[in-house]
Formats: C-alpha cells, sequence, structure tokens
C-alpha cells in the first residue's frame, strides 16, 4: 500500500508533465502558432532564388554571425537572406544589391555577397 506523500508526489508529477504537454501542444499564443506555422510553410517551399542569382533587396537589420563578422539580414519574397562583406556605412532600409552564394542545410535561409549599394 502506499503512502499518502507517495500519491501525493506522484499527483504532483502528473500536474506538472500534464501541464507542460498542453501548453507544448495546446497552449501556444496565436503569435507563436503563427510563427510556427511559417516556419513549418517554409520548410515545404521552394526558394525564390537560385545559386548564383543577384538581386536587390532592402536590409532589415543586422545580426552578429558566431564568427564574429556583420551580416545584414535581408528578405526576398519573405525568404531570409544572410548578406556578408556588406560595408559599414550600410544602415537598415538601405537597398543593396547582392548574389546568393548558397544554402543552409533545409534551405530555409540563404548566404549571399554584398556586391553594391543601390
Amino acid at each position: 500500500m502506499l503512502g499518502p506523500a507517495v500519491l501525493g508526489g506522484s499527483a504532483i508529477v502528473a500536474l506538472v508533465i500534464g501541464s507542460w504537454l498542453f501548453k507544448r501542444f495546446r497552449g501556444r499564443s496565436a503569435g507563436e502558432r503563427r510563427s510556427w506555422e511559417r516556419h513549418t510553410d517554409a520548410q515545404e517551399r521552394d526558394p525564390p532564388v537560385d545559386i548564383g542569382d543577384v538581386e536587390e533587396t532592402a536590409i532589415r537589420e543586422f545580426s552578429d554571425h558566431h564568427s564574429g563578422e556583420r551580416r545584414a539580414v535581408c528578405k526576398i519574397e519573405g525568404f531570409v537572406v544572410f548578406v556578408e562583406d556588406v560595408p559599414d556605412d550600410c544602415d537598415p532600409t538601405d537597398v543593396i544589391r547582392i548574389k546568393i552564394l548558397s544554402f543552409n542545410r533545409g534551405h530555409t535561409s540563404a548566404t549571399a555577397t554584398h556586391l553594391e549599394t543601390v
């Protein structure tokens, strides 16, 4: 026969696991669900660019690459492109011409190099 402490502890563990499962699968906010749906859609669609394409796009923001290099973050038809070799005098909203160099493993983003500021 189990004591009341063991039963109470089991009930607490079951409650914690149950609430975690609920939040994980059903309790996401509307924004989190939309973000997850966009992520899933991006994994299923073909990129709007090919390696070697030259495109004009606006800089959305800058991020620091794990190598320490500053990279511009751009989007082409909602597809994220990380641009290297961007001059220090470029700012967000500047329009630049880029050349697509490669894709990440899942083809959900690309790496490009800066050609010129338009």
